[in-house]
């Protein structure tokens, strides 16, 4: 008898996973995979926002990528600026920015001095200053570790900006290296862009990343000045999604020349403290969002946990039998979006991951239900 209400919990588990592919996730294929530049005579000004803590190695190598960016007037004047936010730097960060400003008059520092009051902690304050800052409605925002994957960046991220849209997640890319962990952070990286993409398609737009975002300034504005802008160090990019994004205004871009590309943590521990920070934003988010994240998570861990139950069974051959029909479905399409993202390296891997990552949200459940306390750069 137990068996059995196993068997057919199993069986509804592997359905909701089928069905997730079939009506949710198939939506990523109406994810634009090409965007035309803005063109000369809709451009206007962009502000680009990057926060930085000590960063004078990620500066050094990475914001020349920035300020040469292709979008300028018609007398090839750049028609955007970038503001630097130096937070509290003890290293060599401003002389970084003093260095690329004698060869770009559009690139301005904004300090903050250690004695500055703060209404919240962590990078949440420094973006706040930044926007505050900005001269332009238009926003883009980046990471001082990110290289945009082309010259066109800015101007294709703004182009949906053009056509009314208010939020626009462009993917946010992770370099290739070497090791285990380097792979599962771009496999996951794409699993999450798949999940947010899809949801936002769906109508229920809950998340973008901060490392390669474009919006508008009187939005974030609004979204800095909200009750729920103080409650937590962390979450800035989702709390500007979750306050303002709706099923017409939010649009996710997987063209791939207008990745940002950044390197992923190299240990475990940095890794572990980077997720911590991330998991425990999902709180926050629509109920309704929760719910859907929620029965995506449990079903798939369920199949896995149910499976290897049923094997020691009678039923392990009609179980053997569903569990490869999901795993068909689920690679099978999950090797498109992979491949449509630039990733096809991590296909062998696809096995193992699908069953790490129902391991990794059981560690990090703790962090999902809890408030998070960490500061920006831990």
């Amino acid at each position: 008898m137990v068996n059995t209400v196993i068997f057919y919990a199993f069986v509804g588990w592997a359905a909701i996973q089928i069905l997730f592919v079939l009506f949710v996730f198939r939506r990523f294929f109406e994810v634009p995979n090409f965007t035309t530049p803005l063109l000369m005579p809709r451009r206007k000004p962009v502000s680009i926002v990057i926060c930085a803590h000590n960063e004078e190695k990620n500066l050094s190598e990475h914001l020349k990528s920035v300020l040469d960016q292709n979008y300028s007037d018609a007398q090839g004047v750049p028609l955007f600026e970038v503001i630097v936010v130096n937070d509290c730097s003890t290293d060599g960060t401003h002389n970084v920015i003093a260095g690329f400003q004698k060869q770009y008059a559009n690139l301005r520092e904004v300090v903050i001095a250690p004695e500055e009051h703060r209404n919240v902690v962590g990078k949440k304050y420094a973006l706040s200053v930044g926007i505050t800052n900005a001269q332009n409605e238009w926003l883009l925002l980046t990471d001082t570790d990110c290289q945009p994957a082309s010259s066109e960046w800015i101007s294709k991220m703004v182009a949906p900006l053009a056509e009314g849209k208010e939020i626009v997640a462009g993917y946010p890319a992770y370099r290739e290296g070497q090791g285990l962990l380097n792979k599962y952070i771009r496999w996951e990286t794409v699993h999450t862009f798949l999940q947010l993409s899809t949801f936002a398609i769906a109508g229920k737009p809950y998340l973008a990343v901060g490392r390669n975002l474009a919006t508008l300034k009187t939005l974030y504005q609004k979204t800095i000045t909200s009750a729920a802008w103080t409650e937590g160090p962390t979450g800035d990019d989702d709390l500007l999604v979750q306050l303002n994004a709706t099923q017409n205004n939010f649009i996710a871009l997987a063209d791939p020349t207008l990745y940002t590309y950044s390197t992923p943590k190299n240990t475990y521990k940095t890794w572990k403290q980077q997720k911590q920070r991330h998991t425990s934003d999902g709180k926050n988010y629509d109920g309704k969002v929760q719910l859907w994240l929620a029965m995506y998570g449990i079903s798939q861990a369920a199949v896995w946990v149910y499976s290897i139950y049923l094997f020691f069974t009678t039923y392990w051959a009609l179980t053997l039998i569903l569990l490869a029909a999901r795993c068909v479905v689920y690679w099978a399409f999950w090797a498109s979006i992979a491949t449509r993202l630039k990733e096809r390296k991590l296909l062998f891997l696809l096995p193992f991951f699908d069953i790490f990552w129902m391991l990794s949200n059981f560690a990090f459940l703790p962090y999902i239900l809890k408030k998070s306390r960490m500061n920006w750069d831990s």
